[in-house]
């Protein structure tokens, strides 16, 4: 007589809920584990541990599971990234989403009494399971949310290290763009910011599961949490299909960048393309909403003085780290005092040179003076702000040495004048050079009581040379139709 043995049944993941209680056994591979953790106990008896794994059945339920202290130090070494394990006497909470990057409603807490116990591999359950999705559709989601995205990189920054709250923190920007024309910003962490940047170049494929995307300066951006996965040149449908569109059409097509920032967000940057005339009279028009407008242009001049007074091109920011909006840790880049004294900061710590311009651009229908900002003025010099402080300085100092003794009024003025010529000479070596793309900002604004529409250059970079082509072919071919 034959004896069979049945089989056990587990609990589905993806019908767990407050409402089974403890009364559940899941199997389910782990997909995904953070690092071990510590922090401070809330009834402040010391520390705790704790770490968090994602979970896949072979029903494709997927789960966040968090071990806290005696479970986390129990669990941590046997649940490797790849395994399936038995897993039973947690408890069941609804998922908190400001960490939380997995689907489900729910997630799992283990404590001392958790049973977790490895089995054999399940080929019924996948290794990982995304849920890509393009950025056309993030850009019309409700914030903050996760995502998966598959895309490419085209563009990085270097890696920043800094301190905050005690710990010590690497971070690195990719630019992600994908078939639907769309790229935004993601921010790595860690030991992936840390990579070589060869692993970033020459525009590779990457899919990234859990990307928190937030708001920011009134854009999109995403940052890739640490329980979250990178995986550089997948071989999934949706990678090869981003590489052949990227090889085909991609590289040269104007792309919409939906993340925001102050300076370059890229090669080909967001915003209506417009000329300086239509830009005037859209930005006149202007009531209520802040809107960017893309401008193929040149630098025709950089005011250097108002009503014979010299205007200074550089001033020495603060660049104290300080946490911001959405939990990035950006300069305080306020403006310190002739002792590197910050008012805002309030002490005298560590400070740069930051850029602020007004320049004039110029295309066939006109001309417009704008206040042009730090990221975007070093890209239109093709100039350091320490360089321009440095050609200052030096000027001055050439001054000081050939110069005889004078007084000290007269030889102050004469130094200026000297610090401006030199680098006004510096300056005219870049009027109307190449062709550049800038990035325009209208937003209405108060001044004194009256509005007005505030104009600024944000970002700017040489003007993409296939893109800027094929709409000047466009232009014609329109006037040819007329």
């Amino acid at each position: 007589m034959t004896i069979q043995v049945q089989e056990e049944v587990f609990f589905p993941i993806r019908e767990l809920s407050t409402y089974q209680g403890a009364k559940w056994t899941i199997k389910g591979r782990v997909t995904m584990r953070a690092p071990m953790r510590g922090f401070k106990k809330r009834d402040g008896n010391g520390d705790g541990k704790v770490f968090h794994v994602e979970l896949l059945d072979a029903e494709g339920g997927e789960i966040r599971a968090s071990f806290f202290n005696e479970a986390a130090e129990k669990f941590f070494d046997l649940m490797e990234v790849g395994k399936c394990f038995k897993l039973s006497r947690g408890s069941v909470r609804i998922a908190n989403r400001q960490y939380n990057t997995c689907k489900h409603r729910y997630e799992l807490v283990f404590d001392k009494m958790a049973q977790v116990d490895e089995v054999e591999d399940d080929q019924k359950i996948e290794t990982v399971k995304y849920a890509i999705e393009n950025l056309r559709s993030v850009k019309g989601k409700t914030l903050p949310c996760s995502v998966d995205i598959c895309g490419v990189i085209t563009a990085f920054e270097q890696p920043i290290a800094f301190e905050s709250k005690g710990r010590n923190f690497v971070k690195r920007n990719l630019t992600i763009a994908d078939d639907s024309a769309m790229s935004m910003i993601v921010t790595i962490w860690a030991e992936r910011a840390q990579k070589e940047d060869t692993v970033f170049k020459g525009n590779p494929v990457v899919v990234m599961k859990g990307v928190m995307v937030k708001e920011w300066q009134g854009g999109r951006s995403g940052s890739l949490t640490e329980g979250g996965l990178m995986v550089m040149q997948p071989d999934i449908p949706e990678a090869k299909a981003v590489s052949a569109w990227w090889q085909s059409t991609g590289h040269a097509q104007e792309i919409t960048f939906i993340s925001q920032t102050n300076g370059l967000p890229g090669p080909r940057a967001s915003g209506k393309t417009m000329d300086i005339m239509q830009m005037k009279q859209a930005s006149e028009q202007m009531v209520t909403e802040q809107e960017t407008f893309s401008i193929y242009c040149r630098l025709a001049a950089v005011q250097t003085r108002k009503r014979d007074e010299v205007q200074p091109l550089v001033y020495n920011a603060c660049m104290e780290l300080k946490d911001g909006m959405n939990g990035r840790t950006l300069p305080c880049n306020r403006r310190v005092d002739e002792n590197g004294f910050c008012a805002v900061c309030d002490k005298k710590g560590k400070a740069g040179p930051r850029l602020n311009l007004r320049c004039r651009f110029e295309d066939a229908s006109g001309n417009c003076w704008l206040t042009t900002f730090h990221p975007a003025a070093e890209k239109i010099l093709a100039l350091s702000a320490q360089e321009v402080q440095d050609i200052e300085q030096n000027q001055g100092r050439e001054e000081e040495e050939e110069g005889e003794e004078e007084e000290a009024e007269a030889e102050a003025e004469e130094v200026g004048s000297c610090k401006l010529e030199g680098i006004e000479n510096k300056l005219k070596e870049t009027y109307y050079g190449e062709m550049l793309q800038i990035i325009v900002r209208a937003k209405p604004e108060s001044y004194n009581g009256e509005s007005r529409t505030g104009v600024s250059c944000i970002a700017a970079s040489p003007a993409p040379v296939r893109e800027h082509s094929r709409m000047m072919l466009k232009e014609i071919e329109d006037m040819l139709a007329k």
